[in-house]
């Protein structure tokens, strides 16, 4: 299965990967738009960083997801041709279980009380492109989309 990986001394903290991420989960499509929409979008990248030292960060989409076996709800499931780990947010209890499990740290917490909206989200490798918004947009090459053994 194919899968984002960073290049971490081709990352320069740029964060492009992120705003990628925002635009294109939101309804618009629209950068300048997008950081406005009712409901937030959230990143589902996240760039870490440590002095000298940053990569961008996302779902693995694991052979055997810790998430998945931690979620009490079903609200997560892996495609068994795809390989592709996701979560309907729907069915969604907030029960933070996921975000707990994951050894990556990659699932978010998306409460936007408000809009009643209380759920995790995730890297879903933009199913609906024929690469990840965020590879697109990175301008050093620090995230490749590609299947390694």
């Amino acid at each position: 299965m194919k899968r984002v990986f960073p290049i971490e001394e081709n990352c320069v903290s740029c964060k492009l990967c992120e705003v990628a991420c925002v635009v294109e989960h939101s309804q618009s499509k629209n950068i300048f738009v997008a950081w406005k929409e009712k409901p937030i979008v959230i990143s589902r990248t996240m760039v870490l960083e440590d002095d000298a030292f940053s990569f961008s960060a996302q779902c693995r989409h694991c052979e055997e997801p810790d998430c998945l076996s931690a979620c009490s709800n079903a609200a997560i499931t892996k495609d068994p041709e795809t390989g592709l780990v996701r979560i309907n947010e729907d069915r969604c209890v907030a029960c933070w279980m996921c975000t707990m499990a994951c050894n990556y740290g990659v699932i978010q917490m998306n409460i936007q009380p408000e809009l009643n909206i209380k759920n995790s989200q995730k890297c879903d490798l933009c199913v609906d492109r024929g690469t990840p918004a965020c590879v697109d947009a990175c301008p050093n090459g620090a995230l490749v989309y590609e299947d390694r053994d």
